[in-house]
């Protein structure tokens, strides 16, 4: 029997000033996005606060559910998608996280880059990424996902949308609090 490749993309949207001001300006459900390499999701990444309570330090980040912003979150409305991939296309997107990891100390928050996206312009920079912006470099990168569009004008939405449309499946929507409980009983 041939194993099952799978990535997952979480989607979350957390009640923070930026969170609420793009919920509120494009009508997105969610608002950030990472890539995890397990189900379990204990290998997860994106770009987001350094620190849960300082929203001017941001860089690229391995997250928890159960830690940082998302442990001081109430509730946390959100989504993961699982996305069915070929081995080669699973190593490929392995191998470019692990090159993130090994040199995170080179990649910055892409602050500029939200006014950019907001805005429409496409300014893109070796070494700073937006969550999605990352997201999408991965999985394009690897030959699972091309919007044709440059990546950091590339929103949580339009992941979410692209990915269901071509067969991504979504194994969990409601309340992330809930997630690891739900997983163990699954």
């Amino acid at each position: 029997m041939e194993r099952k490749y799978c990535l997952y993309v979480v989607f979350t949207r957390t009640t923070t000033t930026i969170s609420r001001l793009i919920h509120y300006m494009k009508q997105d459900k969610y608002t950030h996005a990472s890539l995890a390499l397990d189900r379990e999701l204990n290998y997860m990444y994106s770009f987001g606060r350094k620190y849960a309570r300082n929203p001017f330090i941001a860089r690229f980040k391995h997250e928890h559910l159960q830690k940082g912003l998302y442990k001081i979150q109430k509730r946390l409305p959100g989504a993961v998608m699982e996305l069915e991939v070929s081995k080669e296309q699973y190593l490929k997107a392995k191998s470019i996280i692990e090159s993130f990891v090994a040199n995170r100390e080179l990649y910055k928050y892409n602050y500029l880059g939200l006014v950019h996206c907001l805005l429409k312009h496409e300014v893109c920079y070796e070494y700073r990424f937006l969550c999605s912006e990352f997201v999408y470099f991965v999985l394009n990168q690897s030959g699972i996902l091309d919007l044709n569009m440059p990546r950091n004008l590339v929103r949580p939405q339009d992941l979410y949308e692209s990915l269901q449309e071509r067969g991504g499946k979504i194994t969990f929507e409601g309340d992330l609090k809930n997630f690891p409980l739900t997983q163990m009983m699954a």
